[in-house]
């Protein structure tokens, strides 16, 4: 399933969004939307959010990506082939639901989420994704500075 995910959001990134979120759509019903494995619900909902082109519904993907990685654990994580450990998904979780905030104008909370991923980096590599989180990180921080 994480490979399906993956796929369709690999759409998204190539601009194909409405293909993206109607893969999406279909997946999240197969999983069982939000009564499936947390591992699926916030990697779909994670991609979903990103191929969303209202904001106030990127939030909702966004705030049940974190639902979902709150009832994860690193066994689960392990099982499913993912290297990274829970801690690892909580940056990139909070830098987008930062982004959300401050697009919908509300300061405090984007603040409160940059503060979150800020407090949280450390669970990242120095390697290619813990540097585009970073770079995330200080892009938002100048737009709300």
């Amino acid at each position: 399933m994480l490979l399906r995910i993956g796929e369709a959001a690999q759409l998204g990134h190539r601009g194909e969004r409405e293909a993206a979120r109607l893969l999406l759509t279909g997946l999240w019903d197969e999983i069982g939307g939000e009564r499936g494995d947390p591992l699926h619900r916030c990697t779909l909902a994670h991609a979903m959010a990103d191929v969303q082109d209202d904001v106030r519904q990127e939030l909702v993907w966004d705030l049940r990506a974190l639902e979902a990685a709150d009832l994860l654990d690193d066994e689960r994580m392990a099982r499913a082939g993912v290297a990274l450990p829970v801690a690892g998904l909580y940056p990139s979780l909070h830098l987008n639901l930062s982004e959300c905030h401050r697009k919908l104008g509300d300061l405090d909370r984007a603040r409160e989420h940059l503060r979150l991923a800020r407090d949280m980096i450390g669970a990242l590599g120095d390697d290619g994704y813990g540097r585009l989180i970073r770079q995330g990180l200080e892009e938002i921080a100048e737009k709300l500075r």
